[in-house]
């Protein structure tokens, strides 16, 4: 267990004896309103973001804070909420390091007296005790365990990777099943990254499939997180011999895209006929590039939202959210929806919180705060900070374009173990 979330009781521990905090440090506007509320002024919300826009493998998670934009725009175009315009400081880059998360979210909170972050969108979040600490309520996608138990931190699709207590989502496996024409007899093979996220997904997912029905003869946190391997032999060699000595039915990768372009490049070349999926590569500007999309061709893509290919009136004001917040039509993915998502969830509890905005009022909104018909089905809240909203898609990338392999629906969630 990481140590973030060995840290959670004595961080709530220390919150139940402070008598001040940041959130109550006094802020003004420059027409001198004031406000004793961090970030909040008579007329304005100060929200700012925690992104990796760089990182040493080259994969960058910038279009998450387009997204958000996009959504802060919106809901300032529409009048604010409760009559405040958001104050979107922009995203802060951690680099997808540790110590640059922490930095960020100390410069947010302490120098620029943010209320909350939204969005928070990286492999590591160092940041998330200080924020639980100064009581920052702190929006991404919950693929962490830092989204899963702390109060103030909140994941757009609820709790992705969960504790013991917690449950798991379903969305995967049941989904792949109407690609594999179900579970039983199908073999599964598992690989991730050596880092804290890759330990926490194979937990998760090996014993998901296997609860789907599925058989995982193989699932590993073993391929360095630094950097993506020139040879993949070494993961290869065994991972295709975890049935009995012959490939799995599915090889599902836990990683970003340079490691899924060089893992699933490797796999093909040993003549593999079956499933390739990952929760990663829905990203149309990966088609730019023929080695890229020849190298995710035939991929089944995990999706926790609506699939862009969707109809749907929430989808189309998605796109033409980000259209107007780019200046032009852009290739949507999956950053831009973290982004937009994160931002959407804290705006729907902020009205809720009312015009007497507090950190207090806002917490008090958003236990008890439910909703439906949106990006992600429905929402609920506390129960979203222990589990999965369960909901999501799966998409194939075929023949240069994506297809839906499997539709937007909801699935109950298993008691984690």
């Amino acid at each position: 267990m990481s140590r973030p979330i060995r840290a959670i009781t004595a961080t709530v521990a220390a919150l139940l004896l402070a008598t001040a905090c940041n959130s109550t440090a006094t802020s003004s506007s420059p027409e001198g309103k004031g406000s004793s509320v961090r970030g909040v002024t008579d007329d304005s919300i100060k929200v700012g973001g925690i992104v990796s826009m760089t990182t040493a493998s080259g994969y960058s998670k910038k279009d998450t804070d387009l997204g958000a934009k996009a959504r802060f725009a919106r809901a300032n175009a529409e009048g604010g909420i409760n009559g405040r315009k958001i104050d979107y400081l922009g995203a802060q880059d951690d680099g997808q390091d540790p110590a640059k998360n922490l930095a960020a979210a100390r410069k947010l909170v302490q120098q620029d007296k943010v209320f909350a972050i939204a969005p928070m969108s990286s492999v590591t979040f160092s940041g998330s005790d200080f924020l639980q600490k100064q009581k920052v309520p702190t929006f991404g996608w919950g693929t962490l365990p830092s989204f899963c138990g702390p109060t103030y931190i909140y994941g757009f699709g609820g709790c992705m990777v969960p504790m013991p207590g917690g449950t798991i989502s379903q969305t995967w496996p049941e989904g792949l099943k109407n690609v594999t024409d179900g579970a039983k007899g199908r073999t599964v093979a598992i690989l991730a990254n050596d880092n804290d996220a890759g330990t926490f997904a194979i937990r998760t997912y090996k014993q998901s499939f296997a609860s789907a029905g599925y058989q995982v003869t193989y699932a590993k946190a073993s391929v360095p997180a630094t950097s993506v391997p020139s040879d993949w032999s070494a993961y290869t060699k065994d991972l295709l011999r975890s049935d009995g000595g012959k490939a799995p039915d599915v090889v599902v990768s836990v990683m970003q895209t340079p490691y899924n372009i060089g893992l699933f490049t490797a796999v093909k070349r040993t003549g593999f006929k079956g499933v390739l999926t990952d929760p990663t590569d829905y990203d149309p500007g990966l088609l730019a590039k023929s080695a890229t999309k020849q190298a995710l061709d035939g991929v089944h893509v995990l999706l926790s939202f609506e699939p862009f290919e969707s109809a749907s009136a929430q989808m189309k004001q998605f796109k033409a959210d980000i259209e107007k917040a780019a200046g032009k039509e852009v290739p949507l993915n999956m950053h831009m929806m973290t982004g937009y998502m994160s931002a959407d969830l804290f705006l729907a509890i902020a009205k809720k919180a009312g015009k007497d905005l507090t950190v207090a009022s806002f917490q008090k909104a958003a236990n008890g705060f439910s909703d439906s018909g949106t990006l992600v089905g429905s929402r609920r809240l506390p129960a979203g900070q222990r589990e999965s909203f369960g909901c999501g898609a799966l998409v194939q990338l075929k023949g240069g374009a994506y297809e839906v392999s499997s539709p937007f629906k909801c699935y109950a969630p298993i008691p984690f173990k």
